[in-house]
């Protein structure tokens, strides 16, 4: 596959979203927050969930809207302090001035907000996660370990040999979650965890990482790392010369982390998702031709992250028109069996999460080649 020429990620796309939608009265629209990190380690993922979420609302208002009224996005900043986005959710909740909440957030905030707004309004939240969130009115869109890392290190070692793993990761619930069900998972692939190490949300220097990661001596490093965290891990792993040596696998590697990192640093760097820019399918093909179309060749890259929110959207629409309401009760009511085509493909939800395809990929120059299908509907 041809590498595309070099390039730092976009910046933030070129709309205001204050003006993403002029409506009238505002008995005519309904308004959800869209909670998207516009800074810190993920806000390299903002200007792409902008986007995305911008033309996930033109296209419901150009088929008529939501419940017959016009879709309007509020973006919230979701890559402040996890207490201070809760208490802006909270506080739209409480003045009336939000119907739903959907967006990319890290999990950190999604277990500030799901308490305040529970039985409320409805709550999708859209991006990969640790699994296990049950609180009522809240549902899933993203993948999850069972259906993204497990199959992926069963890949793994079929296919590379890889049977030893180095964990590392930032720490919060996501990543400590999530490497806890790779130790459940392990033995079943026939591998181990030779180590374990957890970083704060927001680290430039690996250097003590990078040595316990050698001292281990794992065919592997399994990565739980956000946004820059993994950009700069990918940088200092390649100039020690790990990547001649052990491979890499995240499932929270893009398009944006990748272009961040460079093709000399990403030789031997693996990622699981339900979606890539790369993926050759009809829906998929027919997702990124509408977004170019709507934004250019020089729109934020289209990335997996950007996607799952327009994935949380459109989720949020099937099941408020399912339901007759954009309401917690009735969409918990109506949901399960709830099933359609979108980019991902053939999805359908069980309990409150979306069930989707998971395919596994490798770096090609500044792109991802996928090379399997993982998990399927």
């Amino acid at each position: 596959m041809a590498a595309r020429t070099e390039r730092q990620p976009e910046g933030r796309p070129n709309w205001s979203p204050g003006r993403w939608l002029e409506a009238g009265p505002d008995r005519d629209v309904l308004d959800v927050a869209f909670v998207v990190p516009l800074d810190g380690p993920a806000g390299m993922f903002g200007p792409s969930c902008e986007a995305c979420g911008l033309l996930a609302q033109e296209e419901i208002n150009a088929g008529g809207g939501l419940l017959g009224r016009q879709l309007r996005l509020r973006v919230v900043d979701g890559g402040a302090p996890p207490d201070v986005v809760a208490s802006e959710v909270a506080g739209l909740v409480a003045d009336g001035a939000i119907h739903a909440v959907t967006g990319w957030h890290i999990s950190a905030v999604r277990q500030r907000i799901a308490p305040l707004i529970a039985g409320r309004v409805p709550y999708v939240y859209s991006p990969l996660y640790e699994g296990g969130e049950t609180t009522p009115g809240v549902f899933l869109a993203g993948e999850t370990p069972r259906r993204q890392v497990l199959p992926a290190l069963r890949w793994m070692a079929t296919e590379l040999g890889v049977r030893s793993w180095c964990i590392v990761g930032d720490d919060y619930v996501w990543p400590r979650v999530s490497a806890a069900a790779a130790r459940r998972y392990a033995p079943s692939c026939g591998a181990v965890i030779a180590d374990e190490v957890f970083v704060k949300l927001g680290t430039q220097d690996f250097t003590a990482v990078l040595r316990r990661v050698a001292r281990s001596e794992a065919d592997g490093v399994l990565m739980f790392l956000v946004g820059s965290d993994a950009v700069q891990f990918n940088r200092a792993f390649a100039a020690a010369g790990l990547d001649t040596s052990c491979v890499r696998f995240s499932p929270l590697m893009e398009e944006n982390m990748l272009l961040a990192t460079g093709a000399a640093n990403a030789v031997g760097l693996y990622a699981s998702a339900g979606y890539f820019e790369s993926l050759p399918t009809a829906d998929s093909l027919d997702f990124s031709r509408r977004y170019v179309d709507r934004f250019g060749v020089h729109a934020p890259t289209l990335n997996s992250l950007g996607e799952s929110c327009y994935e949380g959207i459109m989720l949020l629409a099937r099941l408020a028109e399912r339901a007759g309401a954009l309401a917690p009760a009735p969409m918990i009511a109506s949901a399960e069996a709830l099933a359609y085509s979108g980019p991902r493909g053939d999805v359908r939800m069980h309990g409150n999460h979306l069930l989707q395809s998971i395919y596994l990929a490798r770096a090609d120059g500044l792109e991802f080649d996928v090379l399997a299908a993982l998990t399927s509907v």
